[in-house]
């Protein structure tokens, strides 16, 4: 891969990474309920996810899910109906109340593994990211050349920019906010509007082709 095509590969991953989406969503709620630093397991969650997809697509499966209606959409619902679950269990989970100590940690503390589980299903059942990778991976691999040095810098260079931008931007974005977490109203108002959000992205989902 050369430094011009590399040059175009990183500025492109950039821009989509920066846009918001499930993802984002996912890692700001992550950074206010369990904090900045544990917000990371999420994010290795979303990119284990990343490397899924674009494996689907070198195998080729990824054409035969973007030509099939019925997979398309058996995908498409089940991505829908699991970001409508998260994002009614964030409304309807209970506020927790703080004690006196300023940096006590205010809710339930999250395993690591469910964290890297909830974020890689999130990026996962998105058949619309196998869709993009189909028409964005031809764009940066020569067919004339080896193939595996080119999907490694390819990966390498999605998951890098995406940690930078989820956990340097998305997270560090949610930290002023983690005050509110500090009062029952606060969390509740938190956990309604990533709620919201969550079910807004899966009626996107549904809804946009």
């Amino acid at each position: 891969m050369s430094l011009t095509v590399w040059l175009s590969l990183l500025t492109a991953c950039v821009v989509i990474s920066f846009t918001p989406g499930a993802g984002a969503i996912n890692t700001m709620s992550n950074a206010l309920n369990q904090g900045w630093r544990r917000s990371i397991w999420g994010v290795i969650g979303q990119q284990l996810a990343l490397v899924v997809h674009v494996v689907i697509v070198a195998a080729g499966v990824g054409l035969i899910v973007s030509s099939s209606e019925i997979l398309f959409n058996a995908i498409r619902y089940a991505g829908a109906a699991y970001l409508v679950y998260l994002g009614i269990r964030l409304i309807l989970a209970r506020p927790v109340v703080p004690d006196d100590d300023e940096d006590a940690v205010l809710v339930i503390r999250e395993g690591h593994w469910s964290m890297i589980r909830r974020g890689f299903w999130v990026n996962l059942l998105n058949p619309k990211a196998i869709v993009f990778f189909l028409a964005f991976i031809p764009q940066f691999v020569r067919l004339d050349e080896p193939p595996l040095p080119q999907y490694l810098a390819l990966i390498s260079t999605v998951i890098i920019v995406d940690v930078i931008v989820m956990w340097g931007f998305f997270a560090t974005a949610a930290r002023p906010f983690r005050r509110l977490t500090r009062s029952p109203r606060g969390q509740r108002t938190l956990n309604s509007v990533f709620g919201a959000l969550f079910i807004a992205v899966a009626a996107l989902l549904v809804f946009m082709h």
